[in-house]
């Protein structure tokens, strides 16, 4: 480990503020707004009132994108009882948790607080509050400088963690909200749960760098531990998480043979608004209920629904909404990744196409960045469109000279709004890619080449990433040199699986 850690502590000689400053110039005039990829298509449909109406009977609570899962059946029978999955299909290949480590990258490199729904929007007039890298500023926020809550100030190398019942939580306010970089990283409790477990991961990667060098100084070993977990970070969104969501050549051939689409002079480190909506295919992936932990109801298995609308206010939720503290509220991470020795059978995401899980179409305003409606989430990613003047799904698959898939692909849209059929919404184009093309286990061509050509974009304009090490990155940290996963940065952070 003494190498790594030679290069990770000449590295953070930069100091908090000038690694900051030096990723902020490497995105380039566009680093801190939204770009576009296809600057000439038209877009997909005018923004007027009947087109509005349409997506927003598209993305209702009961229309065609809801599942309509048995939420009266209760959480337990929705995993175990196959015969309520008839609309809502478990993935072959994906465990629970990738959906929340998607929803975690996401967190970590774009956040748009100020475009509205369904008013259309120049992306350059919209700042990203997120640095445009995965280089995670939503856990360090400004550090321990800039972000003195965030961290331990007994020791300023670590951040603080609390505990709220039997495990771990993050630091929260008397209210209930939680002190941390990005505040929707406690949008639902496995999200949460992540946070924790990454403040954990950094605290014990700390610790390892003064066994290995007890004379470095706490700020030397807060940045030597920063680079660390960031570089085993992004091994493993480059080499876990993005062959599930595009498939393994997918991943390949944007290595080896660059990005055809992004990035180009405009649009380099930033965010292109056709990969914002892509990247939403996870939202198909959520079940609608979970096995948060095996012992947190009074030693019993703690099932739950990913949100419940009929939550009375001021009690601890029976949902997985965040905003709160509770004891049964901390995740056993068996149920969301594969340990060895845990063989559970309510693991599976759900498959990536156009239905959505019913809890989805009523979403809490706490769980709601803006605090406003809509709370369909197919709604809300729909009305996007219209604020993004997005192009349709149809004219970019053309445009990346992809086949483009028949009218007959999307029948089922003549009833609401005809025009659909042939210029279709890209968030809707790309779930029904993924589920005609790859039988919904990964996306299909011109959805997984947006979000892979974005992910491994990123890396490559980030100066400090795991693309531009001066020597290959080999991770040090898993049992296996050179191997590292999921799982082994989840025991490393001492979130025991056996909860």
């Amino acid at each position: 480990m003494r190498y790594l850690l030679a290069i990770v502590v000449a590295a953070a000689a930069l100091g908090a503020t000038g690694v900051s400053a030096q990723r902020r110039d490497a995105a380039g005039s566009n680093g801190n707004d939204f770009s576009r990829i296809f600057q000439d298509l038209p877009p997909f449909a005018p923004p007027t009132a009947q087109v509005k109406a349409a997506l927003s009977e598209l993305g209702r609570k009961g229309g065609l994108m809801d599942a309509r899962d048995n939420l009266a059946a209760g959480p337990i029978e929705l995993i175990v009882n196959p015969t309520l999955n008839v609309n809502n299909p478990n993935s072959s290949s994906h465990t629970a948790g990738v959906t929340f480590m998607g929803q975690f990258f996401d967190h970590d490199m774009t956040f748009d607080t100020t475009s509205r729904l369904g008013i259309p929007t120049n992306p350059h007039t919209a700042p990203n509050t997120r640095r445009p890298f995965f280089d995670l500023d939503s856990v360090y926020g400004d550090g321990p400088s800039g972000s003195p809550l965030l961290y331990d100030p007994a020791d300023r190398a670590k951040f603080r963690v609390e505990n709220g019942g039997l495990f771990e939580d993050v630091p929260r306010d008397v209210n209930g909200a939680a002190i941390i970089a990005d505040p929707r990283n406690d949008e639902n409790l496995v999200i949460s749960g992540l946070q924790a477990a990454f403040l954990l991961f950094h605290n014990r990667v700390v610790d390892r760098i003064r066994d290995d060098d007890p004379g470095l100084s706490s700020e030397e070993v807060f940045h030597a531990a920063r680079q660390l977990v960031t570089l085993h970070y992004q091994w493993l969104l480059l080499h876990e998480f993005l062959p599930q969501f595009v498939g393994e050549k997918m991943v390949e051939d944007v290595l080896t043979n660059g990005g055809r689409f992004y990035p180009t002079k405009s649009t380099a480190g930033s965010i292109p608004i056709e990969f914002q909506m892509a990247y939403r295919f996870g939202h198909s992936m959520v079940r609608p209920s979970y096995r948060a932990n095996f012992t947190g109801a009074g030693g019993g298995q703690f099932f739950a629904m990913l949100f419940d609308g009929g939550q009375p206010p001021g009690t601890e939720p029976t949902d997985l909404r965040g905003g709160a503290r509770g004891s049964r509220r901390f995740i056993g991470w068996q149920t969301f990744f594969e340990f060895s020795g845990f063989e559970t059978d309510d693991r599976p995401n759900k498959r990536i196409d156009t239905k959505l899980s019913t809890p989805l179409f009523d979403l809490p305003l706490g769980a709601i960045a803006s605090g406003l409606p809509p709370v369909s989430l197919a709604e809300r990613n729909l009305l996007r469109h219209l604020t993004w003047n997005m192009p349709s799904g149809q004219t970019i698959a053309a445009a990346m000279g992809e086949e483009v898939l028949a009218d007959s692909s999307f029948s089922d849209l003549k009833a609401i709004y005809p025009p659909f059929v042939s210029s279709t919404p890209l968030w809707f184009y790309v779930l029904r890619e993924a589920d005609v093309r790859e039988d919904g286990e990964r996306l299909g061509p011109v959805g997984g080449r947006l979000v892979a050509e974005v992910f491994i974009g990123l890396l490559r304009a980030d100066p400090n990433s795991i693309l531009n090490q001066a020597t290959p990155f080999v991770p040090s940290l898993g049992p296996v040199p050179g191997e590292f996963r999921m799982i082994d940065l989840l025991r490393i952070a001492g979130v025991d699986p056996r909860r």
